[in-house]
């Protein structure tokens, strides 16, 4: 097994979960073709960079594309994560720069997730990690885009009794509002401007730090440290694949 690979272990994990009908000619080594896409985002290199032991470039792109828009990434992840963690959940957003290569957008593309923040042309991650730092739902946004009205999307499905742990930029209404008629406790702290007073722990609000450790861990992957893909679901599907990773190597 080369750097990077799945070991044996993360591979009878995601094995049972691939798609097993096939049509036509057999697939190629779906092993083989998972560990080429792995190297591709991990190293930030082109797809034509990719080794030839992995297989051709067009199998590589062509298999993570089309189990993309399958949903293929999204079962994986949603298979592995549903046995999360539910009793606290944490928020948080990170911002990645657009690489020139990912910033020609085709005509009528209105912004790809790309916007102009302090970083220049940027992407925003949206992030809800469980008590382990473990992903569970994740959203793209231009660089620009405020954090509460994605953090609002997220409250919706959290557990009943859990507690939500956030910056203040998530201290808005609609976020609290959500949290209590789930009966879910936001321990966030009040901005300077909050009149009136809020349930709020600094111990528990310590434990934060793990959804930080989250964007650490995700940024170790080259390619999303930057942003090269132009397709913002591609870019979103690579990310998920990185959090596939994430969980099966705590499995």
């Amino acid at each position: 097994m080369r750097r990077h690979e799945l070991s044996d272990k993360e591979w009878s994990i995601i094995q049972p979960l691939l798609p097993t009908k096939v049509r036509g000619v057999p697939r190629v080594d779906d092993r083989r073709v998972i560990n080429g896409i792995l190297w591709r985002f991990r190293t930030g290199s082109p797809w034509r960079d990719v080794p030839e032991r992995y297989g051709p470039r067009t199998t590589l792109y062509n298999r993570f594309t089309r189990w993309r828009a399958a949903g293929v990434w999204d079962r994986i992840l949603g298979a592995i994560s549903a046995a999360y963690d539910g009793d606290i959940v944490m928020i948080d957003s990170s911002c990645v720069r657009v690489h020139q290569h990912g910033a020609t957008a085709k005509r009528g593309d209105e912004h790809g997730c790309m916007g102009h923040s302090r970083g220049g042309l940027t992407t925003k991650i949206h992030a809800l990690v469980d008590a382990e730092g473990r992903p569970i739902r994740l959203h793209l946004t231009p660089g620009q885009a405020g954090d509460a009205p994605v953090g609002t999307s997220f409250t919706e499905g959290l557990d009943c009794g859990a507690t939500l742990i956030a910056d203040r930029a998530y201290d808005t209404n609609p976020i609290r509002d959500a949290a209590a008629e789930r009966k879910v406790w936001a321990c966030i702290p009040p901005r300077v401007i909050r009149k009136g007073s809020f349930s709020f722990s600094p111990w528990v609000y310590r434990q934060r730090n793990l959804v930080e450790r989250f964007f650490n861990r995700i940024k170790q992957f080259r390619g999303l440290a930057t942003r090269y893909d132009r397709r913002p679901d591609n870019y979103l599907a690579a990310l998920k694949l990185a959090s596939i990773r994430i969980w099966i190597a705590g499995i």
